[in-house]
């Protein structure tokens, strides 16, 4: 197993397809990420028991089942919780106006480029810790 990138990272992982959220869980943890949540809708990040302190990073489907992730990437980014897209739509400029320091990954992705994605996301965060003590 290698190790690094993401050693000890709490990730959400917001994605409705089974089968990219298993391979995208396993890459993280191959990288060292300490635990991998995975939510499948966008209800599952509705309502007081969603905790935004227990993730380091997110990985954000834009759309889950047709219904557009945007407002909860904007509680992210309130809560300063960094995060990168993963999307399948390439026509999605416009909507991406509101995160233009947030990177987006095309579906289908590489992994190298997904997992860059993230450890970039993730050095920015640990930036502005570094800078807040």
């Amino acid at each position: 197993m290698t190790t690094g990138a993401l050693d000890g990272a709490r990730v959400l992982l917001l994605e409705d397809e089974f089968l990219i959220a298993m391979d995208v869980e396993q890459l993280c943890r191959d990288h060292g990420a300490g635990d991998v949540s995975i939510l499948r809708s966008i209800s599952e990040t509705q309502g007081d028991g969603f905790d935004f302190g227990e993730y380091d990073v997110a990985i954000i489907d834009v759309m889950l089942g047709g219904v557009s992730s945007l407002a909860f990437a904007q509680r992210l980014k309130e809560r300063s919780v960094p995060f990168i897209f993963a999307s399948g739509y390439s026509d999605a400029d416009e909507a991406f106006s509101s995160f233009p320091d947030v990177a987006v990954i095309n579906k289908p992705y590489a992994s190298d480029e997904l997992l860059g994605a993230v450890s970039r996301a993730l050095e920015s965060r640990q930036r502005r810790n570094g800078a807040a003590l």
